[in-house]
């Protein structure tokens, strides 16, 4: 019996996961957002940074929406004080992303 025969009766015995449309994983927006999010450029050591303010709730719910934003963008960043912090020049980006969501959202600093 060959190495790929082996594989093969593995896969056969392993429950297949649906795969679900991404836009099902994104969680609707919160009906404690009265004010929209700001979302602006900021200059950080020379760096560019994508800055979303005056985020209203808990902050579990802030650091899951800045996990979120930090995975689809593919940067590092940080969230505190009702403020998420993106590493990088993500503007268009995560205004899509929460407006998907059903965030309203004030673009600050766009050209």
């Amino acid at each position: 019996m060959d190495w790929r025969d082996k594989l093969n009766e593995v896969k056969q015995t392993v429950p297949q996961v649906a795969e679900t449309p991404e836009s099902t994983i994104i969680k609707p927006a919160k009906k404690r957002q009265s004010e929209p999010l700001r979302v602006e450029l900021n200059k950080r050591n020379g760096k560019p940074a994508t800055l979303v303010t005056e985020f209203q709730g808990k902050d579990s719910e802030l650091k899951e929406l800045a996990k979120l934003l930090k995975v689809k963008c593919g940067a590092g960043g940080s969230s505190r004080d009702g403020e998420i912090l993106v590493q990088g020049d993500f503007r268009v980006k995560i205004v899509e992303i929460l407006e998907n969501m059903g965030y309203k959202v004030k673009k600050i600093n766009f050209k």
